[in-house]
């Protein structure tokens, strides 16, 4: 993601959450980016345009909620810019329920083919809206947890904040 997208200017702001700092990009009143700090495939910092900390109260409290366990799913205006791969497997993140985890091989059938598994993965990794599309959610065939462009710790914490307080006892990872 570098270079400059169709549409108007970006702007950012920066918000503190327990995974550590997020930075929110919008273009033409879209959610584009929420980046990790020091997380895999971040655009060099003059990519997020300039920063307007008052412009982001929606995705600022929907994340706060998010965080304190109170909300569920975001109700966000998303633009991510990708390709049309990666946009259909942005997709199907959006669809995975909270609390629960599909593996590439899930979203590769669900796309018609389990031999997309890796161009899944690779679009799961590029997902330029950390949290708010949930790619955390996305497991290994057996369960186990891999890849992620914001670090397994980061994984590790955003599934453990989704379980029920039923599963927590049996978590696998």
């Amino acid at each position: 993601m570098s270079g400059a997208a169709p549409g108007g200017p970006r702007t950012h702001s920066v918000l503190a959450s327990p995974i550590g700092e997020l930075t929110v990009v919008a273009q033409d009143g879209a959610l584009v980016a929420v980046h990790m700090d020091a997380a895999k495939h971040r655009p060099d910092d003059s990519w997020f345009g300039e920063r307007d900390d008052d412009a982001f109260e929606a995705a600022a409290t929907q994340l706060e909620e998010y965080f304190d366990r109170r909300r569920t799913s975001f109700d966000l205006p998303l633009a991510p810019v990708g390709n049309a791969c990666e946009q259909r497997v942005w997709a199907l993140l959006r669809e995975i329920p909270y609390g629960e985890t599909r593996s590439y091989g899930d979203l590769a059938r669900a796309l018609g083919d389990v031999g997309f598994s890796q161009a899944v993965g690779a679009a799961n990794g590029r997902n330029p809206l950390a949290v708010v599309v949930p790619c955390h959610r996305v497991v290994g065939a057996d369960g186990s947890l891999v890849g992620y462009a914001g670090g397994l710790d980061r994984k590790r914490f955003l599934l453990a904040l989704e379980e029920s307080e039923d599963t927590r006892s049996q978590r696998l990872f």
